[in-house]
């Protein structure tokens, strides 16, 4: 049943995944992430499940494609680095659509970069994938408990769509404790889809062949082409907050987020009207919160821990580059409050410069 806990973000996230079901994991140590591979080292012995360390990310990626055709729900974890070397095999997942959750817990880069926090994996998380043409949902938690009810849901939307979906998180909500409602575990049937891979199998679908069974490319290219609008259409997920009479709005996601949440409390005590735009999926990107600004709003303001403002691109697309797009980019710090207040006053003011 449902319990109460205090845990570290990685650890919820690990029993979150076997709570869904997980029982196959592959993966690389690497900081900040590493107690997702201790966690999972004995507790998914305890569900009998399996837990392997590979001897890097890429083959730990790789051993996902077999063990989820087998009709498991499975994980593969790492940081910037690491994730770098998962890309040729999402794009196996993407291009052969099997199902796998993902966990980028952010570092501080570029290269092999430093254990510090950092935000900058926006582009190679929601905009990578790998060669070819491919797509991940990408969710983006901004506490412990988000982490595990995400994690929950990431399985589920895998499965839905036949695709990887990617937790994008970062060093501090990882590493932080927090009190979280731990769910009840869930029965997953390895049956219940006919893509599982069965070697006596007379169903097409449940082979492995090179390409496509029963489809030309022209043909896959269409349904996937589809499968992907629909995903971009049903799957944007945000928060809003007091984001309707707002002259300043924030996006942000992650802990960014918070602190944005704490930055529109001290605003509107000063009299100052700030929104927040808080990204629940960093793809498809939530171009439909964008709906409720107001008209006399003066600007939007990208509050992100990176170096150029990664999610700025995609902000001028949702607005069509209809309002100023301002920025507030922390690096190797957590953003401050006070500070978006008062690039959020300079906005107001005219003061502020566009990015």
């Amino acid at each position: 049943m449902a319990e109460r806990a205090i845990m570290k973000g990685n650890e919820a996230l690990a029993e979150a995944a076997l709570r869904a079901g997980c029982r196959f994991f592959s993966g690389y140590p690497i900081t900040p992430q590493t107690e997702v591979l201790e966690y999972l080292s004995w507790r998914m012995y305890e569900v009998r499940g399996h837990m392997i360390q590979t001897e890097d990310e890429l083959t730990g990626l790789h051993m996902l494609l077999g063990a989820s055709l087998g009709g498991n729900r499975v994980l593969s974890t790492s940081s910037g680095p690491g994730f770098a070397l998962f890309h040729e095999g999402m794009s196996y997942l993407c291009g052969c659509e099997i199902p796998a959750v993902l966990v980028d817990v952010q570092r501080l880069g570029a290269a092999c970069g430093g254990i510090g926090v950092s935000q900058g994996d926006y582009e190679e998380v929601v905009h990578g994938g790998g060669n070819g043409d491919s797509q991940c949902i990408v969710l983006t938690p901004a506490s412990v408990q988000e982490e595990v009810d995400l994690v929950q849901e990431a399985y589920d939307l895998a499965e839905k769509y036949r695709n990887p979906v990617i937790v994008m998180t970062d060093a501090i909500i990882g590493q932080m404790m927090e009190g979280v409602t731990l769910p009840d575990f869930k029965e997953h049937d390895i049956n219940k889809y006919d893509w599982v891979y069965r070697p006596l199998k007379t169903n097409e679908m449940g082979k492995i062949n090179a390409g496509w069974p029963g489809r030309s490319w022209t043909e896959q290219a269409k349904h996937l082409r589809e499968k992907f609008a629909s995903m971009q259409q049903n799957e944007q997920r945000w928060e809003n907050v007091q984001v309707s009479d707002a002259d300043v709005v924030c996006v942000a996601y992650g802990i960014s987020s918070r602190v944005c949440k704490e930055a529109v409390k001290k605003a509107r005590v000063k009299g100052v009207k700030l929104g927040l735009i808080r990204l629940v999926t960093a793809w498809p990107f939530p171009e439909k919160a964008f709906a409720e600004i107001s008209k006399e709003c003066k600007g939007i303001l990208v509050v992100e821990m990176s170096i150029k403002g990664q999610t700025v691109p995609d902000v001028k697309l949702a607005t069509k580059c209809g309002l100023s797009v301002y920025g507030y980019f922390s690096v190797d710090i957590v953003p401050d409050a006070d500070i978006v207040v008062e690039i959020a006053e300079d906005i107001i003011a005219g003061t502020a410069q566009e990015v």
